[in-house]
């Protein structure tokens, strides 16, 4: 078993322990899942260490970094071939960065989590499901183990939100479990064209009798292929995502073939296959307008819920956008540039015009996310190298900066079970190591030079810039009106801070809230302090995350081009 599949099946092999703990030893439900996720953390750290020693990927090659292979699913279905699909792992620029993301933010997730003292082992258990589901996810090569894996995730998402949520819980998780599922209605209807309209060469060979070495037996298959001389009953059928980036593996008038004639109000079948796809994952980053279902996620969420949301499962829509959309359809990207761009645009300064009017700094901050995700599909329109980094720079960077900010919100959160914005003033003289933590995450946030928020936002500039003026993928007032929404970002966190934490102290319910808001415990300290260190750390250093980024990069901007 590799290092992949021990990060998917160690959390489902500790469920059960979790499960059957004795009711009078409920604090080993805690400790066990707090091992688990512990030993994910350490497994993602090797990861980023050893990736660093790989050669360089491309992403349509089997060189793939701690790549695994199991053989899972295969049977006939008569006249229409064999069905096949392989729990195929492996790692390459797109997602090692979101990987080991995601193992960094659940051990942070696991830490705030110290306090739930509620149905514990059926959080606990909840808990490790959505991890195990967050990382098959971004490490998985086959689009059904895949599309397995982020159904998965809305199981666990529902229940943590609808019963350990606020007063409005249950419209909430309903509400995030409706949105999510119209977008997997869109993404799958497009794997199960995608799995159509390709075969795996190589198992297609050996059942029309071939043999020889492999190189050997899949140009045979695919020389056959091309032709039309193999018939639909002898094809395997395949949704490993390498032999979908290889044109010789393409189903003559399939939905991929670009000659395919189907056209529908214009639009060709791969052109509407990315356009689903925008769809679908659009709703989980998500983009305007189809992000309402996330303020009101985040506000009911518990806090450790919430850092997981926005730190990690918004960033499985960009990187279903890029690993799919992008790479599959780049003819469809093309078309609809004008069309990703301007949705970027509105995205960037509609979120963050609509945070400066929030009451409530939990439904700011959620705002502030939508408002910094419309980046990411902006850096991906410059189809040029320095905005497809800034977009990954900005889903790593925007996970770390969220966690912070939405962990700050529920340290408030515990003490006064009150968030909105009005009934605070002059905290910084009530908790100053708490208001000096603040004021790194919201300059972090802004984009301040000296933060990993800059890097992203930077990147993802000059290279939309570098397109418009080269290319014309989108035009110059679309990028020059995005830019508002960095103005409407320092204004909405600066209007914050001055009306929460400066000025003469003073406090809704005084008599109570005086004795609770106490400055950081130990445990609230050291997590603050590791998140602001990263913070600091990528926006000093970029090259610790773009060096793993840069080659998957430039083959996938050759492609588009």
């Amino acid at each position: 078993m590799g290092i992949l599949s021990t990060l998917i099946l160690l959390p489902l092999l500790a469920i059960p322990f979790v499960l059957f703990v004795p009711k009078e030893k409920i604090q080993w439900a805690k400790y066990i899942a707090l091992s688990i996720i512990s030993i994910q953390f350490i497994l993602t750290i090797f990861i980023y260490f050893g990736f660093k020693n790989q050669p360089a990927i491309g992403i349509n090659t089997s060189n793939l970094a701690f790549s695994e292979h199991y053989s899972w699913l295969s049977f006939s279905l008569g006249n229409y071939g064999v069905f096949c699909s392989e729990l195929f792992f492996g790692l390459d620029g797109l997602n090692v960065l979101l990987v080991v993301l995601s193992g960094f933010i659940l051990f942070i997730a696991m830490i705030a989590s110290w306090k739930v003292n509620k149905k514990e082992k059926a959080y606990f258990s909840l808990f490790l499901l959505l991890s195990s589901s967050i990382f098959g996810c971004f490490a998985s090569l086959d689009l059904l183990v895949f599309f397995i894996f982020f159904e998965f995730m809305l199981l666990p998402m529902y229940f943590l939100i609808g019963i350990w949520g606020g007063e409005k819980r249950q419209y909430a998780a309903i509400k995030f479990f409706l949105y999510t599922m119209v977008g997997s209605t869109f993404i799958l209807a497009v794997i199960l064209g995608l799995y159509a309209s390709v075969i795996d060469p190589l198992k297609t060979g050996f059942l029309l009798g071939f043999t020889g070495d492999t190189d050997q037996i899949i140009s045979q298959t695919q020389q056959l292929l091309l032709i039309g001389d193999i018939l639909p009953s002898q094809m395997v059928h395949s949704f490993n995502m390498t032999y979908l980036l290889d044109p010789n593996n393409i189903i003559p008038t399939s939905i991929l073939d670009p000659n395919n004639s189907f056209h529908w109000f214009g639009y060709r079948s791969r052109e509407l296959g990315f356009l689903f796809l925008f769809i679908g994952f659009g709703i989980k980053l998500p983009l305007v307008p189809l992000h309402t279902w996330l303020p009101d996620a985040h506000v009911q969420a518990p806090t450790p819920v919430s850092i997981i949301l926005a730190g990690i499962l918004l960033k499985i829509g960009g990187y279903g956008l890029i690993r799919l959309g992008f790479t599959i359809f780049p003819d469809g990207a093309q078309t609809f540039s004008w069309l990703i761009g301007f949705i970027s645009m509105i995205t960037i300064v509609y979120g963050a015009y609509v945070a400066m009017g929030q009451k409530n700094l939990k439904r700011l901050i959620a705002y502030s996310s939508v408002s910094h995700m419309g980046f990411v599909t902006l850096g991906l329109v410059s189809y040029n190298a320095l905005g497809m980094t800034g977009a990954i720079y900005q889903m790593v960077s925007h996970g770390l900066i969220a966690s912070m900010l939405f962990f700050a919100a529920g340290i408030l959160s515990d003490r006064t079970k009150n968030l909105e914005i009005s009934d605070y003033s002059g905290l910084a003289s009530k908790m100053p190591y708490f208001t000096a933590f603040v004021v790194v995450a919201f300059f972090a946030s802004l984009g301040l030079p000296g933060f990993s928020g800059f890097i992203g936002e930077a990147f993802v500039f000059l290279g939309i810039f570098d397109s418009a003026m080269n290319f014309n993928t989108i035009p110059y007032w679309m990028v020059g009106f995005s830019l508002l929404g960095l103005v409407l970002t320092a204004a909405y966190y600066l209007w914050t801070l001055q009306r929460m934490f400066f000025g003469k102290y003073w406090v809704k319910d005084a008599n109570y809230w005086n004795a609770q808001l106490i400055d950081l415990n130990a445990r609230e300290l050291g997590i603050m302090v590791v998140l602001s260190v990263m913070v600091l750390l990528f926006g000093i250093m970029p090259s610790l995350l773009t060096d793993l980024i840069t080659p998957s990069i430039d083959h996938l901007t050759r492609i588009l081009r």
